[in-house]
C-alpha cells in the first residue's frame, strides 16, 4: 500500500481552532500563577522579537495659514537646492556618512529582532522565562534567519527604491509646475500599484517566515533556506488554508487594533502614551503578544506533530503486572 506524503493526507485545517488552545496558554503562562518577574523577562523577549517592527508616532508639523502650501514649497524647494549645490563638499560626504550609520543600526536592530524570534518562540513553547540558554541554542538559526532577512531588505530596497524615486519626482515636478500633469499623474499612479504589488509579496514572505518558518528551524535546527523549502511544500500542498490563515489574521489584528483604540478613547489617551512608551508598552500588551505567538503555533501543530513545538505531556506510569502462579494472579 502507497503511503501517502503528511502533507497531502486529507486533514481538518481550521483558522478558529487554534483560537481557545492560544487563550488558554495566555492564562497559563502569564496568570497561572502572576510573577511580575516572568512578565519582565518574557517582555523582554518579547520586545526583542518585535523590535524594529513597529511604528513609532507620527510628528505634525504646523506651518501655520501664511501663503499659500504650494509657493511655500516652491519657495523652500529652491533654497534647498541653491544650499546644496553651494555646499556639495561637505553634503556628499556627510550623507554617505548618515546612510552607512543607518544601515549599521538597521542590521544591529534586524541582528537582534532575529534573536529575539526564537527566545519568544522558545518561552511560549515551553512556557518559561530565560534568556541565556535560547540565545546561545539558537545562535546559529538566528544568524541564519539575520541573512536571509538581509537578502530579502535587499531585494525589497532594490525594487522599491526605484518606484519611490519616480513617485517622488513625479510628486514635486507637479507642485512645482503648480498644475497636475496627466503624465505625471500616470507616473505616480503606476509607482504606487508597483509598490503594493511588491510590497504584498515581501509582506507574505515576511509574516510566513515569522509565523511558520522559524517554528521549522526551532524545531530541526536547519537554516533557513532548508526551512523555507520545508515550508514551501507543505505552503504549495495547502494554498487554500494558508490563504484563509492570512485573511483571519488581519481580522484578529483589525480587532486587536479596535481594542486598544477603544482604551485609548476611554482614557482619553492616556493608555496609548503609556502603551507608545518602549518596553512599558510590550510589557503591557504581553498577553496580546502571548496569544499572537501561542495563535500561529497551534495553527501550525495542526498539519501533524512534526509542526507541533509544545512538548507532549508525560504518559503517566504504567502499574507493575501482577505476578503470575500456577494457580492463577496472585492478589496484590
Amino acid at each position: 500500500m502507497t503511503i501517502q506524503p503528511l502533507s497531502n493526507r486529507p486533514r481538518e485545517i481550521t483558522v478558529t481552532d487554534a483560537i481557545e488552545p492560544a487563550y488558554e496558554r495566555v492564562k497559563q503562562m502569564l496568570f497561572r500563577p502572576f510573577d511580575f518577574s516572568k512578565w519582565i523577562i518574557l517582555g523582554f523577549c518579547a520586545w526583542l522579537a518585535g523590535l524594529g517592527e513597529s511604528g513609532g508616532g507620527g510628528l505634525h508639523w504646523n506651518t501655520g495659514n501664511q501663503g499659500q502650501p504650494a509657493e511655500q514649497f516652491r519657495h523652500g524647494y529652491h533654497k534647498v537646492h541653491e544650499f546644496v549645490l553651494a555646499n556639495l563638499a561637505w553634503i556628499v560626504p556627510a550623507a554617505i556618512c548618515l546612510f552607512l550609520l543607518m544601515v549599521a543600526i538597521w542590521l544591529v536592530i534586524l541582528w537582534l529582532n532575529s534573536r529575539g524570534k526564537f527566545l519568544f518562540l522558545h518561552c511560549v513553547a515551553l512556557d518559561t522565562a530565560e534568556v541565556d540558554a535560547p540565545w546561545h541554542q539558537f545562535a546559529a538559526q538566528s544568524n541564519s534567519l539575520f541573512c536571509f532577512r538581509i537578502v530579502v531588505g535587499l531585494i525589497g530596497m532594490v525594487l522599491c527604491l526605484p518606484l519611490v524615486i519616480f513617485l517622488a519626482a513625479g510628486i514635486i515636478g507637479m507642485v512645482l509646475k503648480g498644475e497636475p500633469a496627466f503624465a505625471s499623474v500616470m507616473l505616480a499612479l503606476g509607482c504606487v500599484l508597483g509598490l503594493f504589488l511588491v510590497g504584498i509579496p515581501l509582506a507574505l514572505v515576511r509574516k510566513f517566515t515569522a509565523d511558520f518558518v522559524v517554528p521549522i528551524m526551532y524545531l530541526r535546527g536547519s537554516k533557513c533556506i532548508a526551512a523555507w523549502s520545508e515550508f514551501w511544500d507543505l505552503l504549495s500542498a495547502n494554498l487554500g488554508n494558508f490563504v484563509l490563515y492570512i485573511l483571519f489574521v488581519i481580522v484578529l489584528e483589525m480587532a486587536i487594533v479596535a481594542i486598544i483604540v477603544a482604551a485609548a478613547l476611554v482614557t482619553c489617551c492616556i493608555a496609548a502614551c503609556i502603551l507608545s512608551l518602549p518596553f512599558v508598552g510590550t510589557v503591557l500588551l504581553l498577553p496580546v503578544l502571548v496569544f499572537k505567538r501561542a495563535y500561529s503555533l497551534y495553527y501550525f501543530a495542526q498539519y501533524g506533530p512534526e509542526y507541533d513545538v509544545f512538548p507532549k505531556p508525560a504518559a503517566p506510569p504504567t502499574p507493575p503486572a501482577a505476578p503470575i502462579s500456577p494457580l492463577g494472579p496472585v492478589a496484590g
